[in-house]
């Protein structure tokens, strides 16, 4: 055999290799991807690099590894061209088709809101009456619903970061709050790690209680931090919280809107008249601000607020100053 007809061979062999390995490639970039849950929803944040995004599927599951999609995007030169926004795959996908919807930005349209200092029960009831979503775990009690969305709390209260989501029209409720418990759980603990020293919080499921407090006492963003600061004061020095939003909390449906001296007498766990600390839960979703007031805030010497009336509160540093505001800003109260 001549040296030539040996090289022209080896190069047939290598051709008919680089083929086969072209269509074994090929195949798998066209074989229905393994989805963790379907539908399968996905959150591209601006600036997200393609390799970023690419892992964030691996670890997920979606695919076994992230190399040969940032392989494909390449090839077809979209490696760039990758859209910021929320997506969902159904059972089915292919490689292929999860890159033309992340590049044609093909993003879910149906939004929901999970209101600023809503509770669960608002967020089961608006789950449930809501007709884009499928309802597959709201009737369950809330311990097992959260084993079944893969949440250590003790409470569905608090663990969800108001927001609005994105998402495909039958999507299920389980989609929609996995989503939320990862939004808060990754702000908190971002804010926790970021957190003032010398806090009298254990842990940043505490901030969430208190931030959670904070947003319920004031709808007046200039207050929050104040607020905040006035109750870790209060902690720092022993003293009782005594926030009349989780005593109502406490009393559920037995609140009749109108607050009464019984009721802050009324010893519940969220009672915070009748006992010291934070209460065992939060009482309501707190938002970004609110976390951030708790997590960061301002120094000062006060431990008393009142409300004025018009949304903003009255602060003072001691109990003679507070009593006075009190008589000017809620003479006639309880």
């Amino acid at each position: 055999m001549t040296f030539a007809r040996a090289a022209r061979m080896i190069a047939s062999v290598l051709l008919l290799a680089l083929i086969a390995l072209a269509a074994l490639a090929w195949a798998w970039f066209l074989r229905p991807l393994t989805l963790p849950t379907n539908p399968f929803a996905f959150e591209v944040r601006t600036g997200s690099s393609l390799a970023a995004i690419a892992r964030e599927l691996e670890a997920s599951g979606v695919v076994p590894f992230a190399a040969p999609m940032i392989a494909l995007a390449r090839l077809q030169g979209v490696d760039r061209a990758i859209k910021a926004g929320s997506y969902e795959f159904a059972t089915g996908t292919t490689l292929s088709q999860l890159l033309a919807k992340l590049t044609q930005g093909d993003v879910t349209q149906t939004s929901f809101v999970i209101i600023e200092g809503s509770t669960f029960a608002d967020l089961r009831r608006a789950l449930k009456a809501n007709p884009d979503v499928k309802s597959t775990a709201l009737d369950l009690p809330d311990v097992q619903l959260l084993a079944h969305l893969g949440v250590a709390a003790a409470s569905p209260e608090g663990v969800f970061f108001p927001d609005t989501y994105y998402f495909a029209v039958g999507a299920t409720d389980v989609s929609i709050l996995k989503r939320a418990y990862q939004a808060m759980d990754e702000r908190l603990t971002s804010a926790w790690e970021k957190r003032l020293g010398g806090l009298p919080l254990a842990s940043k499921y505490e901030a969430l209680v208190l931030a959670s407090i904070v947003e319920k006492e004031t709808g007046r963003g200039a207050d929050r931090p104040l607020i905040a600061s006035v109750f870790v004061n209060r902690l720092s020095k022993g003293m009782r919280l005594q926030t009349d939003p989780t005593v109502i909390y406490g009393l559920g449906s037995r609140f009749d809107g109108n607050l009464r001296k019984r009721d802050l007498e009324a010893d519940t766990p969220w009672n915070t008249y009748t006992r010291d600390g934070l209460p065992p839960t939060p009482i309501a979703y707190p938002s970004q601000a609110a976390i951030d007031a708790v997590t960061q805030p301002p120094r000062s010497d006060l431990l008393y607020f009142v409300a004025r009336g018009d949304g903003s509160s009255q602060f003072s540093a001691n109990l003679d100053d507070h009593n006075r505001a009190v008589a000017r800003f809620q003479k006639g109260s309880r």
